[in-house]
């Protein structure tokens, strides 16, 4: 059952919303809404005209792509319906399919977006490694969610190179080549701007995973993705941690090494300044 909106007379009152949600991104195509094809994005739109019967598209913090996930991805919108926050938050995840469950739900200033008002963002990425803790066969109810990656990967040297990473640096080795300049999330006049400061960058064994964390001010598009697969690259004895430097300072896709796949990735959270 839908919720009413306000009465006509108050009709141009706008209660400017910020929500965090969880998701599994196995089965959609990704954050950004795509005609024909389950997205977040999309998904969120439908819950909310499904409740009130307004049409409105959730800007989030950043798009994540097709498989990946979200601990704690931000979304922002305006309604005119008048609802309290946990009746919001209750009608949502009674709305939403149970790969999306919204955590919290508040008011906040017109000034606010979730993207644009966004001072850093943390990722995961998680691997599976075959034969570490006598571990040989990736279990099917871990699989969607973690690289199952068959090399052996030394820890001390891809805790090396991942330190390099940290500083404002140019990331340009580290994005996608495509021209969809639309799925990068920051972008300048010129196209996407590749200086980032990440502020820390590690990689650590953990509850039988391998987890590669890293925060920054803004991510290029496949940027993480790019980066676990040369820190892979150097675990597995392909490339050296010293190679790092002269990996960003060639500002070429190709020094790097290669994409790792999407499953193994989180959105942990993204974090703001007050916002009420």
């Amino acid at each position: 059952m839908g919720l009413s909106p306000t009465t006509t007379s108050h009709r141009h009152i706008m209660t400017h919303w910020k929500i965090t949600l969880s998701y599994d991104g196995t089965g959609f195509h990704g954050w950004q809404v795509q005609p024909g094809l389950p997205t977040v994005q999309g998904t969120l739109a439908a819950a909310l005209e499904q409740m009130t019967g307004e049409q409105v598209l959730p800007q989030g913090s950043g798009r994540t792509d097709a498989g990946v996930h979200a601990l704690g991805q931000v979304a922002s919108f305006a309604m005119e319906a008048a609802i309290p926050a946990e009746n919001l938050l209750r009608a949502l995840n009674r709305s939403l399919p149970q790969s999306v469950r919204v955590l919290r739900a508040e008011a906040v200033p017109e000034s606010f977006h979730a993207r644009h008002s966004a001072l850093r963002k943390t990722y995961e990425y998680r691997i599976f490694e075959r034969g570490v803790e006598g571990a040989s066969v990736c279990s099917p109810f871990l699989a969607p969610y973690v690289w199952d990656c068959r090399w052996r990967l030394d820890l001390q040297r891809m805790r090396a190179a991942a330190a390099m990473l940290c500083g404002t640096l140019d990331f340009t080795s580290f994005a996608a080549v495509d021209p969809e300049v639309s799925q990068r999330e920051d972008t300048v006049a010129d196209g996407p701007n590749p200086v980032k400061t990440v502020f820390s960058s590690c990689v650590a064994r953990e509850d039988g995973l391998l987890r590669y964390r890293v925060t920054g001010s803004g991510f290029l598009h496949h940027m993480v993705r790019n980066i676990v697969g040369t820190l892979v690259e150097v675990g597995r004895g392909q490339m050296e941690a010293a190679a790092i430097p002269g990996i960003l300072a060639a500002c070429d896709r190709s020094a790097a090494g290669p994409t790792a796949p999407a499953q193994g990735l989180f959105l942990v959270g993204v974090d703001y300044a007050v916002t009420a």
